[in-house]
């Protein structure tokens, strides 16, 4: 009635249209979901978590149980209240009173599952001859006239003095609609949960549905607008059917208790499904059940201390308000769970996994999503300050959850989803014209058993900087038949390494009958589509053969025509975390030095490397030539917006000679150079390795990047 009073009949109905709209998307993705996949115990979480994965599901879970058992004191005490109100007699009894009932319900709960339903059975029968009585009493008193004076809102003004407005009145009424998950969260006791889910949440929905809108109708035909709002209940009561007041009383009554037994049912089964699921340690003895029947006594019997808790917390006073920050807490988790079931059906349908064949036919992603957007919208609208509350208990509940790296024996979606959106930004990447703009490394390194590279491994992921992506290549040499176990442990080799080194890189195992035709093999098909690398690292060559010296010339010459920048790295030892660090770029030109100047910034992003000072420095020979050069490699550093200090040094000195003077200090060199020539691989070797001895890491950079990566 207040609703109605408030909002007039037409907006009334439009918010009752509204509340079971997210009602009824949440009920298609539940059914989407339910029909899907064998149900067991656990209701709403045991859907999330087995689309969404466990760290979401037990977020979920977990404060789905503590919502559904601090439900039941608060039903318990709605009923008490409601009872000491209508009997004045009984108000200095009020806290006793609700331990009474909750201790009779939870003798109720505690003998199982049938017994309760049986108890909700004699419920039912109760508040539907409450309805019929109120709506025949409504009824009684229709006034066509009254429907055009009640039609439209007038807003009155709130106990807080200001106007009420639409969205308040719906913040005010859509806890009414809610409830859905009484039967979702009885799965593990229904004989055919993927069968009755659907039907019984669908059926409930609609059926309330028409309930609520003949009262709404019948409220704005029956009385006039002041009664309307400022005594809602007692124009039910007085004008109930035959006079039988009594009915509506024993109706609310019934509400109440329905929904305290529903929760006494529904909150230890969550409780005992996110145990048995290894969740949370802690938990763990909350997994048995009984031997008969499989009940969750244990999860009960702290649903019932709560509940004892919360009744002696709330004391012994009718309207206690200090519980009021609570129950808008509660709501807020039950709403947020409904939209974590929109948004698992939306993820598990919009990832088009074959896997996702439900039976219920009547659902698409995309309702999904406007259910999950819907509850976001509404617990906002609600109370915000409760709602950023209750999410932020929720995500730090997640980050908790997946820094303990759960470890499950069921699967989520998540694979499929990302697998889908990857299919079609690939598709999408495919079609788009490279260009130095969106330039991104994406890194091949010939690690090897990365345990003995681990210097070149970290310069690969410092030169990525999170901004590509790079690959560990490892060749087997040998038949391919005959190593296809050893092939899959050195798979698992990498990723371990990857694993314990917190690195996030993919490996590129082959099997060949050479080294030389391995690496090749790793050149071609190394990448997935559009995602080729753009820079491959090799290790200083050490030959103890003219032959492999042949073949690493070989190796380079081939990776530069495949239009892969070459890298070289040269060094064994890491620096420290802690240790101020500096990269010095000896620039000798710009078609490698645009490369050198961007691979030294890539690195400098890394957390190892912050405040890294960089330098690019120049040699010239003759004096007149050093304030051009010097305004050049500013121009250069500016143009690039790279933070780089620019050097040039006047000397008639050999490069070695200054180099080694002036870069002993540095904790990297990058330095270009030429490819090998056929036949001359032995003495670009020997010039290299003189011109590298003893200095720190030293990165030797050939660039085939065409464009100013610059820009």
């Amino acid at each position: 009635p207040f609703i109605v009073g408030e909002a007039g009949i037409l907006l009334a109905l439009l918010i009752l249209i509204l509340s079971e709209s997210i009602t009824t998307l949440t009920a298609l993705s539940i059914s989407a979901i339910s029909t899907n996949m064998e149900i067991r115990g656990g209701g709403a979480y045991f859907l999330i978590s087995r689309v969404l994965g466990p760290e979401f599901g037990g977020a979920i879970g977990i404060s789905l149980f503590l919502a559904a058992a601090f439900s039941v004191p608060f039903y318990i005490l709605g009923f008490s209240e409601a009872l000491v109100l209508s009997f004045p007699s009984l108000i200095p009894h009020f806290q006793t009173i609700a331990y009474v009932t909750a201790f009779i319900l939870f003798i109720v709960s505690f003998l199982g599952a049938d017994w309760a339903i049986r108890t909700q059975y004699f419920i039912l029968g109760i508040l539907t001859l409450s309805i019929l009585a109120m709506l025949g009493g409504l009824a009684s008193k229709f006034q066509i006239e009254l429907v055009w004076k009640n039609l439209w809102p007038e807003y009155s003004l709130s106990p807080s003095n200001q106007p009420y407005s639409f969205w308040s009145i719906f913040a005010i009424y859509f806890p009414a609609v809610t409830g859905i998950l009484a039967g979702v969260n009885m799965s593990g006791d229904l004989r055919s949960p993927s069968q009755s889910i659907p039907k019984g949440t669908l059926w409930a929905i609609f059926v309330g549905f028409i309930v609520y809108a003949i009262q709404l109708v019948l409220c704005g035909a029956a009385f006039p607008r002041d009664l309307l709002r400022e005594h809602p209940y007692e124009i039910l009561e007085k004008n109930a059917l035959f006079g039988a007041d009594f009915l509506i009383m024993s109706g609310m009554f019934a509400a109440s208790l329905s929904s305290a037994i529903g929760s006494y049912l529904g909150a230890p089964r969550v409780l005992q499904a996110v145990a048995r699921d290894k969740i949370l340690p802690i938990l763990s003895p909350f997994a048995r059940g009984s031997s008969r029947k499989d009940e969750p006594r244990l999860a009960l019997l702290l649903t019932v201390g709560i509940t004892f808790f919360t009744i002696w917390w709330a004391g012994n006073q009718p309207k206690g308000g200090s519980l009021n920050f609570v129950a808008s807490l509660i709501s807020m988790f039950f709403l947020y769970t409904y939209g974590m079931i929109n948004f698992a059906a939306f993820v598990e349908a919009f990832s088009q996994n074959p896997s996702f064949r439900p039976k219920f036919r009547y659902f698409h992603y995309f309702p999904a999503f406007l259910g999950f957007l819907g509850c976001l919208v509404v617990s906002f609208l609600i109370n915000p300050l409760d709602s950023a509350l209750a999410m932020a208990l929720l995500v730090v509940l997640y980050l908790y959850l997946l820094k303990s790296r759960i470890e499950t024996n069921f699967s989520d979606v998540w694979r499929g989803f990302v697998y889908s959106r990857l299919q079609t930004h690939l598709h999408r990447l495919n079609r788009m014209e490279e260009n130095p703009k969106n330039w991104r490394p994406v890194v091949l390194a010939f690690t090897g058993n990365p345990k003995w590279r681990e210097v070149l491994v970290s310069y690969a992921v410092w030169m990525e900087a999170g901004r590509g992506i790079v690959l560990f290549g490892n060749v087997l040499v040998g038949k391919l038949e005959q190593m296809v176990e050893h092939r899959e442990r050195a798979i698992r080799q990498l990723n371990r390494f990857c694993q314990e080194k917190n690195i996030l890189a993919r490996p590129e195992v082959v099997v060949a009958p050479s080294l030389l035709t391995g690496m090749t093999t790793l050149l071609q098909t190394a990448g997935l589509g559009p995602i080729q690398p753009n820079l491959v690292i090799f290790g200083f060559p050490d030959p103890e053969r003219q032959e492999h010296l042949e073949s690493y010339g070989h190796l380079l010459r081939t990776t530069s025509k495949m239009g892969k920048s070459v890298l070289i790295l040269r060094g064994n030892i890491l620096p420290s975390p802690e240790e101020k660090k500096r990269i010095d770029i000896w620039w000798r030109g710009r078609k490698n030095g645009a490369l050198m100047l961007l691979l030294a910034h890539l690195i400098q992003q890394n957390w190892e490397w912050f405040q890294t000072e960089i330098r690019i420095l120049r040699v010239v020979e003759k004096e007149e030539g050093r304030e051009p050069a010097k305004k050049a490699l500013e121009e250069l550093v500016e143009s690039g917006r790279v933070k780089a200090k620019a050097e040039v040094i006047c000397t008639q000195e050999s490069f070695a000679d200054v180099m080694r003077r002036h870069s002993q200090q540095a904790t990297c060199i990058l330095l270009g150079f030429n490819l090998p020539k056929p036949g001359e691989e032995k003495k670009w070797y020997d010039n290299w390795k003189q011109l590298t001895e003893n200095l720190p890491t030293v990165i030797l950079v050939h660039s085939c990047e065409d464009e100013n990566l610059l820009e």
